[in-house]
């Protein structure tokens, strides 16, 4: 298992399935390469300031690192999105949440630019 590093993996895997928790987002994407599976890990600022940013990056690893491989999909990219309350949450439910996240079937969100209403322009007037 290899990390992600590069900004570009990472928003690509933004666009792909996502699974939620109460301490994480999995976000899941798979690749057209044979590469083996990897993961990256990402916290935003607004769940705090930097020692309690590195400690719920911290926990996710453990998290991974602990988690069986198998339940990985191969050729796939996984980034895991750490919210605050990793942080609080019990070690071994957030292991359960990531081995749940990583079997229930994915929900596809789709971050594009399409039509979701009728555009103002072609509404007929009253």
């Amino acid at each position: 298992m290899e990390r992600l590093r590069q900004r570009a993996d990472f928003l690509a895997v933004a666009n792909g399935a996502r699974a939620n928790s109460p301490a994480f987002v999995l976000q899941s994407r798979r690749r057209d390469d044979a590469g083996p599976v990897r993961i990256g890990f990402t916290v935003t600022k607004k769940n705090g300031n930097a020692p309690e940013r590195n400690r719920i990056r911290r926990r996710l690893r453990e998290l991974v690192k602990r988690l069986d491989p198998v339940s990985m999909h191969p050729h796939h990219d996984y980034v895991l999105v750490g919210r605050r309350d990793a942080l609080s949450r019990d070690f071994a439910t957030m292991l359960d949440d990531l081995r749940i996240a990583f079997t229930k079937p994915a929900r596809h969100t789709h971050k594009g630019r399409g039509q979701s209403r009728t555009p103002a322009t072609s509404r007929k007037p009253d």
